[in-house]
C-alpha cells in the first residue's frame, strides 16, 4: 500500500510524491524512488533511505545492492558514529547511465552528452538561418557518432536514451524567423522523434523546448527550488513552464505554460504577444539595426558581442511585458515564485530578473500574490539538459516530468 509523503522538509520531495511499498511486484518503482531520493538529497546511508521512503531495511539493502551491481550507485567512505558499526553512504554513480540531449532552436541546434548527474561531458553546436528537418537529422546522426566515439567501448554501452527539446508548431514561425512559410512547412508532417529513433537502438523522447527547460530545474537544478513556480525561458522566443506540487504540469497537449502567445501591452500601450516584446528575437533585430551581426547572440550564451546600451534597451522593453504576463498568471494560479532563465550571460539574466521584480513592485497587485522573481539555476543549457532528462526520468526516476511520444 502506498502512503502520501507529508513531511516535505524531511524528504526534499514533493508533498504529492509517494512513499515506497514492500510488495515485490513494485520493485522497479522502489528502485526509482531510491534513485530519486539520492538525486535530491545526495549521499545517504541505507538506514536513512529506509526512514525517508518507508521501505524496510531489508528491501533497501536488496535495492541498493542491485543498483550498485548495475553500476548506478557507489559506496562512499564509511562514517563512524559514537556507537555501533560505521554507516556507508550510497550515492549516484556519474557513469551509471549516459544520455543525449538535443535542442532544436530557431537559430541553432545543440546535441550534448550528459552523465547520470547531469554534467555535460561533450557537445556539438551549429548555427543556421532556420532549422530544416533533413539538416536536423543529418546533424543528429553525425554529432551523435562523434560524441559516442569520444567514449571507450564500456561507456558507450551506458548510453540509455535521447531526448529532444523542440518548439511546438515550429512551422508557424517562418515570418518571424525571416524566412518563407514554404521553408518551414516541411516540419508540419515530419515526425522528428520517429525519424531519430530509427537511427539508434535506444529510446527517444520529445517535449516542447521551454517545458524541457523547466523540467531541467526539477531534475538537475537547485533541489531547494520552490514547490510551485512559474518559469520563463528567454530564447529566440520566450517560452515557459508551470510547476505545481513539485511536478511539471504540461496539460493535455503538452503545451501548458506556453507563455509566449500571452497578450501584453508594449511600451506604447498596444496589446501584442509576449514573444513580440520580450524575446531575444527583439534584441537580435536591435543588433542588426545597429550594424551588428545577427549571430552575435547565438555562438555563445556566455560571450555576447553586444553593446551594454542595446542590452539595457532590450531589458527596458522586455521587463514590463514579463511583469504583465506574471500578473496575468498569478490571477489564475497563486504562484509565489517566478524563475527566469535563458540563453543569457549571467549578468544579463540578473539584470532582467532585477528589472522584472522592480516592475512588479510598481504594479497594483491588490488581491493577488506578490511573487518573488528569481534566477533559474540551470542556465543557458536548460533546454538541452531538460531534453537529456527525458530518458533519465522515464527510466530511473519517479514520475515528475510527463513526456510525449515515448519510444
Amino acid at each position: 500500500m502506498e502512503h502520501a509523503i507529508t513531511d516535505k522538509s524531511a524528504t526534499g520531495m514533493s508533498v504529492s510524491g509517494l512513499l515506497g511499498t514492500n510488495q515485490s511486484d513494485m520493485r522497479d518503482r522502489n528502485e526509482r524512488l531510491v534513485l530519486s531520493l539520492l538525486r535530491r538529497r545526495g549521499a545517504l546511508a541505507r538506514a536513512e533511505i529506509a526512514r525517508l521512503t518507508g521501505l524496510s531495511a531489508q528491501t533497501v539493502s536488496v535495492i541498493t545492492r542491485k543498483l550498485e551491481n548495475e553500476g548506478l550507485l557507489l559506496r562512499e567512505q564509511p562514517v563512524r558514529g559514537k556507537v555501533g558499526q560505521p554507516s556507508v553512504p550510497m550515492t549516484l554513480s556519474p557513469d551509471g547511465a549516459l544520455f543525449f540531449g538535443l535542442k532544436v532552436g530557431r537559430r541553432s541546434i545543440d546535441l550534448v552528452l550528459v552523465d547520470f548527474l547531469g554534467h555535460i561531458l561533450s557537445r556539438e553546436h551549429f548555427t543556421y538561418r532556420f532549422p530544416a528537418p533533413d539538416g536536423t537529422l543529418e546533424f543528429v546522426k553525425d554529432a551523435a557518432e562523434r560524441l559516442s566515439n569520444q567514449l571507450d567501448a564500456g561507456r558507450r554501452t551506458r548510453i540509455a536514451g535521447l531526448g529532444i527539446a523542440i518548439p511546438f508548431f515550429i512551422w508557424e514561425w517562418g515570418a518571424i524567423l525571416g524566412t518563407s512559410a514554404e521553408d518551414m512547412e516541411a516540419w508540419r508532417d515530419f515526425d522528428l522523434r520517429a525519424e531519430i529513433a530509427a537511427l539508434f537502438d535506444f529510446p527517444v523522447f520529445l517535449q516542447n523546448d521551454a517545458t524541457c527547460a523547466c523540467g531541467a530545474e526539477l531534475v538537475f537544478g537547485n533541489q531547494d527550488a520552490p514547490h510551485d513556480f512559474l518559469y520563463f525561458y528567454m530564447g529566440y522566443f520566450v517560452g515557459g513552464g508551470v510547476v505545481l506540487n513539485g511536478r511539471l504540469f504540461t496539460g493535455s497537449t503538452g503545451n501548458a505554460g506556453a507563455l509566449g502567445p500571452m497578450p501584453v501591452p508594449d511600451q506604447g500601450g498596444v496589446t501584442r504577444q509576449l514573444i513580440d516584446v520580450a524575446s531575444l528575437a527583439g534584441l537580435e533585430r536591435m543588433v542588426v539595426d545597429a550594424g551588428g551581426e545577427a549571430n552575435a547572440l547565438w555562438k555563445s550564451a556566455t560571450d555576447w558581442r553586444v553593446s551594454p546600451e542595446l542590452i539595457d534597451a532590450w531589458i527596458r522593453t522586455a521587463a514590463p511585458a514579463i511583469a504583465h504576463a506574471i500578473v496575468a498568471s498569478v490571477s489564475v494560479m497563486d504562484f509565489e515564485h517566478v524563475l527566469i532563465d535563458g540563453w543569457l550571460p549571467d549578468r544579463v539574466r540578473e539584470g532582467l530578473v532585477s528589472s522584472v521584480q522592480a516592475e512588479l513592485d510598481r504594479m497594483d497587485l491588490s488581491g493577488l500574490p506578490h511573487p518573488a522573481v528569481m534566477s533559474g539555476t540551470v542556465g543557458a543549457d536548460a533546454r538541452t539538459l531538460g531534453a537529456a532528462s527525458l530518458p533519465l526520468s522515464q527510466r530511473y526516476l519517479v514520475d515528475t516530468v510527463p513526456m510525449i511520444g515515448l519510444g
